[in-house]
Parts: C-alpha cells; sequence; structure tokens
C-alpha cells in the first residue's frame, strides 16, 4: 500500500505547485497566501508519504484529497484533478491493502513450507 500510495501522494505534490503557479494569476490572492498554502499542502503530500502506513495515516490522506477539491473554487480545473486524484488515493488505498494481505499470505506459506 505504501508505494502506490505515496506514487499519488507525490503526482499531487507537483499538481499543487502547478495549481499554486496558476492561483498567482487572481488578483485577489496574494503570492504569500498562495504558496503559503500551496507549500503547506505541498509538504503534506512528503510527509505523508512517511506516515501512510502508520495510525491516522490514510484519513490525512483523505482529508487531503477533500482540500484538493475543494481548492476548485480557487482554481476551477482542481474540481476536475481533485477528483481524479481521490479516485487514484481510493485505488491506492484499495488495492495496496489487498496487495499487503496478498504479501502476507505468500510469506506464511513460504514460512509453512
Amino acid at each position: 500500500m505504501r508505494t502506490l500510495c505515496a506514487s499519488t501522494l507525490i503526482g499531487e505534490l507537483f499538481v499543487i505547485g502547478f495549481a499554486g503557479l496558476v492561483a498567482m494569476k487572481d488578483p485577489d490572492l496574494s503570492t504569500g497566501t498562495v504558496w503559503a498554502v500551496s507549500g503547506i499542502a505541498m509538504l503534506l503530500c512528503v510527509l505523508l508519504c512517511g506516515v501512510i502506513t502508520r495510525p491516522g495515516g490514510v484519513a490525512l490522506g483523505w482529508a487531503l484529497q477533500i482540500a484538493l477539491i475543494a481548492s476548485g473554487f480557487v482554481v476551477p480545473t482542481m474540481f476536475f484533478l481533485g477528483a481524479v486524484f481521490a479516485a487514484l488515493w481510493w485505488a491506492s488505498v484499495h488495492y495496496g491493502r489487498k496487495i499487503d494481505e496478498a504479501k502476507a499470505r505468500f510469506a506464511a506459506q513460504a514460512d509453512a513450507a
């Protein structure tokens, strides 16, 4: 699960950075505000890569997905990209857990043999 989720989070890191560049063109937003929010979100992506298997890691990932979708109110394209990454996040968690279960089963079979 860790590899799939981390890959999704790294992809999100780049999307958030590019969305920050787009948001800077909004005259109502200051550059400092845009980069403070974008920077915190990008840092959260990196930190989540390390704690994804710990309790609460997946829940924090879901919170990030919700925030990414909500950022569509500032950069409308993010409604679509946020939904795409939320679907990727679900797939990463769902199939990652299945892969982890299969690995554990194979390891148990190898130990038994």
